[in-house]
């Protein structure tokens, strides 16, 4: 039985993880300005947006395994950017919320990310990136 070899042209999760790669580098560039990555500005701006956060709740809203966002949270922790605290007295659950320098640190990366926004969407267009989010999200909220 004779198989024939995938063609990278088709297949949808190359394409998005190849566009992933291109688009993260290019946030990355403009955020590390401000002393953050990608993944470490989308904490800060949940945790800004919805307050404190269980691990899960957090980890739900960015679509990130646990593992991967307690490796992200280490430096942020480590930096005083981001805080635990007793969700109640007397229980073990965590809330991670933001410091005053997370909240700082959020405010000084703001202007980063408008550029890093602002230089994708000359690259595609304005209307093709706002297309392409809205496909995108919707795509997430589908699977």
């Amino acid at each position: 039985m004779s198989r024939t070899p995938a063609r990278l042209d088709t297949c949808n999760a190359f394409a998005l993880r190849q566009a992933t790669r291109h688009v993260s580098q290019l946030y990355e560039q403009h955020l590390a300005k401000a002393g953050l990555t990608g993944n470490q500005f989308s904490i800060l701006g949940h945790l800004v947006t919805n307050g404190d956060l269980t691990m899960a709740q957090l980890a739900e809203l960015l679509v990130m395994d646990r593992t991967t966002l307690v490796r992200a949270l280490g430096p942020m922790k480590r930096d005083g950017l981001v805080v635990h605290r007793p969700r109640e007295k007397g229980t073990r659950q965590l809330l991670l919320g933001l410091s005053d320098a997370g909240k700082a640190r959020f405010q000084q990366a703001l202007p980063h990310w408008a550029a890093a926004q602002a230089a994708f969407e000359a690259r595609i267009g304005a209307d093709a990136a706002l297309a392409m989010r809205r496909q995108l999200l919707a795509l997430t909220d589908s699977v």
